[in-house]
């Protein structure tokens, strides 16, 4: 039995995705949260179990899944962390900002607890997840792990000394995607194309572009060369983007998210 407690918007991007997956039949999955008519949406699209409370989460499932706001989870464990270190479920935590020593700290180490995290391209089934295991996770709890990011996107196990740059690029990354995109159509705009048509053009560009990356095994620097012929249009908009610094930008903006990130 799986269960969610807290149903925000990412716990319902990501349920959607292990619903949608086939990863686990609806009568499996139980969810809880403190708004009512948030489970109650759930129920009615998924067919899934409603939990009475946090509580009963923790005795029920064997797999337990932290989906609250960082805030919340002191007062979460205080309530609920005696039934865990009692029923010993695998626990999964998508929250932000918090390491598996937090969590330790609160359940003990012979928890097995993984540490997820997902970006908003979960709510279209694209996300890029990166997980990391505790000492006491098995490697069954990995692959299921694995297999639960897999349901709403890409999975990678990362150390966890590696999830605060994993946060930048992965996390904040498709704001900067859309700020490009966005830039991208108003550009065209400028040159009379209608502002839906040129977003319309931005993004389906990005997107062939990223399957291109991916599919091809090439470098970005050699389909850049691919694309770019001698003396033409494609070259010349790449000079321009470098003269005005666009790498350095998007380096300088990696830098900034992570130094505020250490900060938090």
């Amino acid at each position: 039995m799986l269960g969610f407690i807290g149903m925000g918007n990412m716990a319902s991007a990501i349920l959607r995705g292990v619903m949608g997956s086939g990863l686990l039949n609806a009568s499996d999955v139980l969810v809880y949260d403190v708004l009512p008519e948030k489970v109650q949406a759930q129920c009615e699209r998924f067919g899934v179990g409603k939990a009475d409370g946090a509580a009963e989460i923790a005795e029920r499932c064997d797999t337990v899944v932290l989906a609250v706001k960082p805030q919340v989870l002191p007062a979460l464990l205080d309530e609920i962390g005696a039934l865990l270190k009692a029923a010993k479920p695998l626990v999964l935590t998508i929250a932000a900002g918090k390491p598996l020593a937090f969590y330790e700290t609160a359940l003990g180490k012979t928890q097995r607890i993984v540490r997820i995290m997902p970006n908003i391209n979960a709510t279209v089934g694209a996300a890029v997840s990166a997980y990391c295991p505790n000492a006491a996770a098995t490697e069954t709890d990995c692959a299921f792990a694995d297999a639960f990011c897999a349901s709403f996107g890409t999975a990678m196990r990362l150390p966890e000394s590696q999830f605060s740059v994993f946060g930048v690029v992965g996390g904040c990354a498709p704001a900067f995607v859309q700020l490009f995109m966005d830039a991208l159509a108003r550009a065209g705009v400028r040159y009379g194309l209608p502002k839906d048509t040129a977003l319309q053009i931005a993004a389906q560009t990005v997107l062939g572009s990223a399957k291109l990356l991916m599919e091809s095994g090439e470098h970005p620097q050699q389909i850049i060369d691919n694309v770019c012929s001698p003396g033409g249009t494609t070259i010349e908009g790449v000079l321009s983007l470098q003269k005005d610094g666009f790498e350095a930008a998007v380096a300088n903006a990696v830098r900034a998210a992570v130094e505020k990130d250490a900060k938090l």
